[in-house]
């Protein structure tokens, strides 16, 4: 392909373009990426392409990210990707590429990207729901949640404790063409059994002791909007019937009412538990389960974004100045922090944080200051028996794992299963 016509078809092209060579070489530009990056397609020709867009001496994917140049030149393969580039203001932005395999006049092959930077308001919103990171996991973690966003599926969202699971529905919500509509959250966990089918459907005057008045249902206020069911493990087993028939449906009717409503809502749940392990114990219907896991997104525990540290810790501290000086982080403590496992992920950390401001000193939080938690080990007098030794072990190692039960499993050596037998034996669940 002439170098000319090379030129007027990237030119013509409404979104930046480059094309790249097997030596990582841009060999062209079009005008709009010159503009991205504060420069012009001249000047960009020739230098590397990781040296423009994420200002590094290595190719991305020596840094951890999915490179589009790898997945050609390496395995053939064109791939889309969400990246971190530092645009024309210098500044961070999340920025979807899309790869295309070119051929040359001789044959030889060029890697085209097509860039798509992701809208301004959504970016504000993930970083205001402090969804900050650039961590490889994080960054596939926000393109799949994107990318769900745009579906009318139901989402089921699985992570541990303190990821964020909220956070990322309310992303979901706010990319998703129900943007202008409601997002309702209920917390399963939170509402008594006997409440829970008034709190979803509502209930009419006088349906029962206490009634007083109309009241409506979260799902005829999540009416064109989403409805964010946390902790849906937690649904009564009884109710969970009647919640299958309004998904299959969409029609219901108020506790003591005889007239059929109908609500058109999305639903995105959130669980830290398998719920097909619940099905297996016979907690959770299997159908049920079918319905809300249309797609289902994992969400990624803070020891697995390690990198990400910095910019978060930064980011908390930020928030909980308000209006005073940020404290920071000096380098030990933050070498602490990311050795640390986090067992309680993003919601630990901040309590972390909130505790080191009180304590520390000039506005420099040290690693003393951290009050990180140990497991200690339970005593082991002579004359004390096999089970309460057993017993005390796994309370100390629910409390620091913030009673996240799949890593008290693991940290065990046993299953779930195994393990919430043991903690209904011991008094403990």
């Amino acid at each position: 392909m002439p170098q000319l016509e090379l030129q007027e078809l990237i030119d013509a092209n409404d979104h930046p373009f480059v094309v790249i060579d097997r030596e990582y070489r841009i060999v062209a530009a079009n005008q709009r990426y010159g503009e991205a990056y504060g420069t012009t397609p001249e000047a960009v020709v020739g230098q590397h392409c990781h040296a423009v867009s994420h200002h590094s001496t290595r190719p991305c994917h020596e840094n951890g990210e999915q490179c589009p140049h790898q997945a050609l030149f390496e395995h053939g393969e064109a791939v889309e990707v969400l990246h971190t580039h530092f645009h024309a203001d210098d500044q961070p932005e999340r920025t979807r590429i899309r790869g295309h395999a070119l051929r040359g006049v001789n044959g030889e092959r060029y890697l085209g990207e097509q860039l798509y930077p992701l809208e301004a308001d959504a970016g504000t919103v993930c970083d205001a729901m402090q969804m900050v990171g650039q961590s490889p996991a994080f960054l596939a973690c926000v393109d799949n949640l994107a990318r769900v966003a745009d579906c009318e599926a139901s989402i089921l969202l699985f992570g541990e404790s303190g990821v964020g699971k909220e956070l990322a529905a309310r992303f979901i919500h706010a990319r998703s063409a129900r943007a202008g509509g409601a997002f309702i959250v209920i917390n399963c966990a939170a509402v008594p059994e006997t409440l829970f089918e008034s709190e979803l459907f509502g209930h009419e005057r006088g349906a029962f002791s206490g009634s007083s008045g109309l009241k409506k249902g979260l799902f005829e206020l999540a009416d064109g909007g989403t409805l964010f069911l946390d902790e849906v493990a937690e649904i009564p087993l009884g109710l969970q019937a009647k919640l299958l028939r309004v998904l299959e449906t969409g029609e219901f009717r108020r506790v003591g009412g005889t007239h059929t409503l109908k609500a058109d809502v999305r639903l995105v749940s959130a669980t830290n538990r398998r719920l097909l392990d619940e099905v297996d114990e016979k907690r959770f219907r299997l159908d049920l389960y079918y319905r809300l896991a249309g797609i289902d997104v994992d969400l990624p525990p803070l020891r697995e974004r390690r990198d990400d540290l910095p910019a978060l810790a930064a980011f908390l501290l930020k928030r909980l100045a308000g209006a005073r000086r940020a404290c920071r982080l000096d380098e030990a403590a933050l070498a602490t922090l990311q050795a640390y496992e986090f067992p309680g992920n993003v919601r630990e950390l901040r309590n972390l944080l909130q505790r080191a401001v009180l304590t520390c000193r000039d506005g420099v939080i040290r690693a003393a200051d951290l009050h990180l938690p140990t497991v200690t080990a339970p005593a082991l007098p002579g004359t004390q028996a096999l089970t309460e030794v057993e017993r005390a072990h796994i309370r100390a190692l629910l409390v620091a794992h913030a009673g996240h039960r799949s890593r008290v499993a693991t940290a065990l050596g046993i299953t779930e299963r195994t393990l919430y037998r043991k903690l209904k034996r011991y008094g403990l669940n």
